[in-house]
Formats: structure tokens, C-alpha cells, sequence
């Protein structure tokens, strides 16, 4: 490829999502800067990667401005768990806001395309459902959950106020939730939480009665959107849902993964957290036609490889 092989930042690329992209990069032959601050990132995702010399890992908070040469940037950098997020607000606002500027203004100095990755929080407790790109949300500004919350909604504002003003090229997803190996065993996620406490024949903790919904998107089918709507023309900006919209509620999740994990653990009910959303599934409708993207694994097949792979860190 010589020199015409694209020169690619990923920002929080030692997460969970962020360390598959990086995979998926390299496989489609990029050179990868990979840059995080590990404050939920993990050394561990990338290390199979350090061999490889189109890649590269540098210890880097994106609150901070960043001067390097690149083709293209992932914006991926922002604890995205509420046990991580609420820990430190005021930080996860900035790597929200601070982040965005920063990436956004390396963006408008090299010329680069810039993905951003929001999330289905900008939709709060939604009161349209499922919920479609163009539904403005039902988001408590004031809430323990408002720091990521409004953190994303005021990057998804930057984002496109660089495009009008600078002519900054964006692409912006709106990713659901998304489940798979390399999830931090104690990120507080519900299908971390269930399976770390399944395997561990600890009582599975529910909050509220279960019978809140969730739509669970494997994580290689989130990244071959991700991969997708960055291949669209500048015609095309999103916001665009990635998740799958297959709904599920929490309880029949405890089930399942008490079943595939043959284990015994109880089920064990606590109130629910302050502003949990109640529902939450995605409309793909724009995605399917803008990016002929439709997610392909099921649940099951899913928690399966999930499931192994905590086996593999546990044990």
C-alpha cells in the first residue's frame, strides 16, 4: 500500500469496543494510533496487537489537545458504564465536551474524517419507542446520569456545528447496547454483571422487577456498522442507531445466561436505580437503508462467546 495506507486514530481503543476496531482496521491493512488514558481501557485488549507494526498504543487523555498526522479519527474515548461515569462526573463531562473540541479541532488541522461515537443515552427515559433517529429525547439534565448523558447530546452539538462552521467531515452513531469479549468484568454492565455472578455462583442482582427492556447488540456487529457508516459518502452524517432491536427483558437475560451457564444462582431483586430507563430498543430503519447494516448474531450465539471468554478470565 506504501503510502497510500490510511493513517487511523482510535481514541479509547484499549476498551471494550475500541481494541475490535482496532482489529478491524488492521485487518482492512490501516495504520493504527491507538489512544487512551486506561482509566477503563485495558492494556490486556491491545496486547495481542503491539506486534504488529502498523500499530501503535500511546497513554493519552483526550481532554488534552493531541498533535498528530492522521487520515482518519474514532472518536471512542468516554467511560461509558454508569458504575465508571458516575465515579467521576465532572471528568466524564469533560472527555465528552474537552474531547470532542480537541478531536474535532485535529479534525479541521488535517483535513480528517471523524467519527463520534454517542450512544442511545442521548434518548434518556424515552417516551417514543422504539426510538428513531429523529426523537429529541427525555433526558434529566440534573441526574446522576446527566454527565454522560449530556455529555454526548452536547458532543453530538459540537460535532455538528464544526461540520456547518468549519466543514469538518462527521459521521456520528448512536450505539445501543453492546455486549462481547473483552467487556471489563466489573464495569457494572448488566451482562458483565450477570455472567461474572452466574460463573461465581453469587446471587444474580436484578434492579427493580426485571421487567424493564434492553436490546443487546453483539459487538462485532456493531463495529461492521461503525465500519459501514464511515464508508458513506459526505452525503450522509447520521446520527444513525446501531444496536439490535431485538428486545428483551432484564429478567429473561438473567434467565438465559443462568441457563447457558449452568449455574445455580438465585435471583435476587434491589430497587431500581435513579433514572433507569424503562424501555430501550432501537429503530434501525435508517441504518438498514443508509448502510444495508442489520445485525446478525443472535443473543444466544452471543452470550455464548461472552460467556467463554469470562470463563477464560476467571479461571
Amino acid at each position: 500500500m506504501g503510502f497510500s495506507r490510511k493513517r487511523t486514530l482510535v481514541t479509547g481503543g484499549s476498551g471494550f469496543i475500541g481494541s475490535h476496531l482496532c482489529e478491524r482496521l488492521l485487518a482492512a491493512d490501516h495504520e493504527v494510533l491507538c489512544v487512551d488514558n486506561y482509566y477503563t481501557g485495558r492494556r490486556q485488549n491491545i496486547a495481542h496487537l503491539l506486534g504488529d507494526s502498523r500499530f501503535e498504543a500511546l497513554r493519552h487523555d483526550i481532554t488534552l489537545p493531541l498533535y498528530v498526522e492522521v487520515d482518519e479519527i474514532y472518536n471512542l474515548a468516554c467511560p461509558a458504564s454508569p458504575i465508571h461515569y458516575q465515579f467521576d462526573p465532572v471528568q466524564t463531562l469533560k472527555t465528552s465536551v474537552h474531547g470532542a473540541i480537541n478531536m474535532l479541532g485535529l479534525a479541521k488541522r488535517v483535513k480528517a474524517k471523524i467519527f463520534q461515537a454517542s450512544t442511545s443515552e442521548v434518548y434518556g427515559d424515552p417516551q417514543v419507542h422504539p426510538q428513531p433517529e429523529s426523537y429529541w429525547g427525555h433526558v434529566n439534565p440534573l441526574g446522576l446520569r446527566a454527565c454522560y448523558d449530556e455529555g454526548k447530546r452536547a458532543a453530538e452539538t459540537l460535532f455538528f456545528d464544526y461540520h456547518r462552521q468549519h466543514h469538518v467531515r462527521i459521521k456520528v452513531a448512536r450505539i445501543f447496547n453492546t455486549y462481547g469479549p473483552r467487556m471489563h468484568p466489573n464495569d457494572g454492565r448488566v451482562v458483565s454483571n450477570f455472567i461474572m455472578q452466574a460463573l461465581r455462583g453469587e446471587p444474580i442482582t436484578i434492579y427493580g422487577d426485571g421487567l424493564q427492556t434492553r436490546s443487546f447488540g453483539f459487538v462485532d456487529d456493531l463495529v461492521d456498522g461503525i465500519g459501514r457508516l464511515m464508508a458513506t459518502d459526505d452525503g450522509f452524517l447520521g446520527p444513525v442507531n446501531l444496536g439490535n432491536p431485538e428486545e428483551f427483558t432484564i429478567l429473561e437475560l438473567a434467565q438465559t445466561i443462568v441457563a447457558l451457564t449452568q449455574s445455580r444462582s438465585q435471583l435476587v431483586f434491589k430497587p431500581l436505580p435513579t433514572d433507569d430507563p424503562k424501555q430501550r430498543q432501537p429503530d434501525i430503519s435508517l441504518a438498514q437503508e443508509k448502510l444495508g447494516w442489520t445485525p446478525k448474531v443472535q443473543l444466544h450465539d452471543g452470550l455464548k462467546r461472552t460467556i467463554a471468554y469470562f470463563q477464560s478470565i476467571v479461571e
